[in-house]
């Protein structure tokens, strides 16, 4: 992983998201500016990470870097906007909610939300662009945390193992129990649940 730029260059803030795919909660994001001089080991894709490691590396991130933040976007607003503007809207909270205004905003995937500073999308950001990997991980473990809370508050649909995502035994639960609060109701599986 090397995207660094020389020291006193510009401030580059990496910009990942967390749950477009899951059924129910809501889109986290992070935008965070890492420290040149206070380097952080062992980041990459939060996907790619252990949960153990994920853990360890989210407070260091906190820690370490010049600028964190994260943001997200309510169920309420996913069904609204859709998920792609929802997310959009979720990384420019990120980005704004940032101490430090960078001078670059690099965001993983293939599109950048309206942005007051530059902007590129970088596919496979969260493998390639160190700033980008510690943004995937403060969104991963914040959303994963939130769903395991969101799991005592609605038991029976196996929250905290799938973290929302549509498996076999969430949509099952679906079924049988119906949708709850913190369900996507624009999401087809949600939509057809509701119809029984």
């Amino acid at each position: 992983m090397d995207w660094s730029l020389p020291a006193g260059e510009e401030l580059v803030a990496g910009v990942d998201e967390v749950g477009r795919g899951p059924l129910c909660g809501a889109v986290v994001t992070a935008a965070v500016i890492l420290d040149p001089a206070r380097p952080i080991e062992g980041l990459n894709d939060s996907k790619k990470l252990t949960e153990a490691r994920r853990e360890a590396l989210f407070p260091l991130i906190q820690e370490r870097a010049l600028a964190w933040c994260i943001a997200r976007a309510e169920v309420e607003e996913i069904d609204r906007l859709n998920i792609l503007h929802a997310t959009m809207l979720a990384m420019q909270r990120a980005v704004a909610g940032l101490q430090i205004r960078p001078d670059l905003v690099l965001v993983d995937g293939n599109r950048c939300p309206a942005l007051p500073m530059r902007s590129e999308p970088v596919i496979k950001g969260d493998s390639r662009v160190p700033a980008i990997a510690a943004a995937s991980i403060l969104a991963k473990v914040a959303r994963d945390r939130e769903m395991q809370e969101l799991d005592k508050q609605y038991p029976g649909y196996g929250i905290a193992g799938h973290k929302g995502y549509p498996t076999p035994i969430h949509l099952a639960a679906l079924r049988e129990l119906g949708a709850t609060p913190i369900h996507r109701r624009s999401f087809a599986p949600v939509r057809r649940a509701l119809e029984q």
